[in-house]
């Protein structure tokens, strides 16, 4: 069998002129589950989880798997079986990481809004630490945890005012950003928080952005936090680890991201070399672990030549890809089955009633009606991000391992979502 891999795809490849994930043809999946569909490889995630782990070899480090990338339970299952904690940004995301068999001493609680009932669930189950965002927020947490009979432990998120030169809806260490504690501040608030019973300092945070694709932004924010945390220690706080975030990219259309294991390096290298090399250390990826393992299978439903533009209608739509609509986002549209037809120029659309329900704009595609194309990178933000808009029914997930493919989660249905409407009694 021949095969041709795409690439920025080390598990996705033609195998005689048909896509597969792993050992598994796209076209058998469709017919079996029918379309949209997203299937994810687990030896990609693996893959990508490998890279972090052998650039923290032998260190004191819990990479925490930043869930809301994609919190389907599989595959957070898959990242607790292989020794990862999580990061979560909801009582719902906690629910979850725990109901995959997450400890709950490996879960961090980050978010600027963390409600009180969420405060006490997450106190009640007894998570590792709290990614605290505000002064305000220290004050409320104290509370809650005093009237608990407990002590909360917290990591103060930071704002380095470091620029990641992504998209601005994702770049959160900017001066403008609603995340995190200014620069200027942090002392002081490290200070306060020492000074509340209810709270107990453990830790240092910060996240500068997603879809990061240079070096230089984390080698700046690294010194940046150094220079913090040798500032909080003077002033008598000690911290215990530090929390570097995530946010590395993956290949979209020809991005050339750092490999994870060789950005660690040069990291582990300068915080070794400022005296800190002991530290407890935390890091948060999402993206970067789960974007390049999934693809969206979608059917043409539909092709509509025009005068300035050829329109190819996809069951596919918005809701089941939201970031080329939220993002201005690419996302690589191939064939499932190779075909020698010649190519034509088409805009990718689905089928929600807004014109920005695109999925890709001027694609060079040979397509037909009823065939079966694949949206790469669509194991991050995508399902995660899933709505109903339109009453528009979610796809079902499949994981593939191997020759296995398992159904992760089961298509929608109408019935499913209106379950928990009621009508008006008459």
């Amino acid at each position: 069998m021949t095969s041709n891999r795409l690439p920025g795809q080390p598990f996705v490849a033609y195998k005689s002129g048909v896509l597969h994930v792993e050992e598994v043809g796209l076209n058998d999946l469709a017919r079996q589950h029918g379309t949209p569909l997203f299937v994810y490889s687990k030896a990609a995630m693996l893959a990508s989880l490998a890279a972090y782990q052998r650039g923290l070899a032998g260190r004191n480090a819990q990479i925490c798997y930043a869930m809301k990338a994609n919190s389907t339970l599989a595959v957070l299952q898959l990242f607790a079986q292989a020794g990862c904690g999580f990061d979560v940004v909801s009582s719902g995301e906690m629910a979850r990481a725990l109901a995959a068999g997450a400890p709950a001493s490996r879960i961090i609680f980050s978010g600027v809004g963390k409600t009180r009932a969420e405060m006490r669930a997450a106190l009640d189950a007894g998570i590792g630490c709290f990614n605290v965002e505000s002064e305000a927020e220290l004050d409320v947490l104290n509370e809650v945890a005093l009237a608990m009979h407990l002590q909360a432990p917290v990591s103060i998120r930071v704002n380095p005012n470091v620029d990641p030169k992504t998209h601005p809806y994702i770049s959160t260490g900017l001066k403008g950003s609603k995340f995190g504690i200014a620069h200027e501040r942090v002392v002081a608030t490290y200070q306060r928080a020492a000074s509340l019973p209810g709270l107990k300092v453990r830790g240092i945070d910060c996240h500068i952005g997603s879809q990061i694709t240079e070096e230089a932004p984390y080698l700046d924010a690294m010194d940046r936090m150094l220079d913090l945390v040798q500032s909080i220690e003077a002033a008598g706080v000690p911290i215990h680890h530090i929390d570097l975030g995530g946010g590395l990219g993956i290949d979209y259309h020809g991005d050339t991201p750092p490999q994870a294991d060789q950005l660690w390096a040069k990291l582990l290298a300068k915080l070794d070399a400022r005296g800190y090399g002991d530290r407890a250390l935390m890091i948060e990826p999402g993206r970067s672990l789960v974007g390049n393992a999934g693809v969206c299978v979608t059917e043409v439903l539909y092709l509509k030549p025009g005068e300035q533009k050829n329109f190819c209608i996809i069951d596919a739509a918005m809701n089941d890809l939201p970031r080329p609509a939220m993002y201005q986002a690419y996302h690589q549209i191939v064939p499932v089955t190779l075909s020698q037809t010649k190519t034509s120029c088409w805009e990718v659309v689905g089928p929600v009633c807004e014109s920005g329900d695109w999925i890709g704009h001027d694609r060079e595609l040979a397509v037909a009606q009823g065939d079966l194309l694949a949206v790469l990178s669509a194991g991050a933000y995508c399902m995660s991000m899933a709505s109903n808009y339109n009453t528009r029914n979610r796809a079902a997930e499949v994981l593939v391992d191997g020759i296995q493919a398992h159904v992760v989660r089961t298509r929608e249905n109408h019935a499913d979502q209106m379950r928990q409407e009621r009508l008006l009694a008459v």
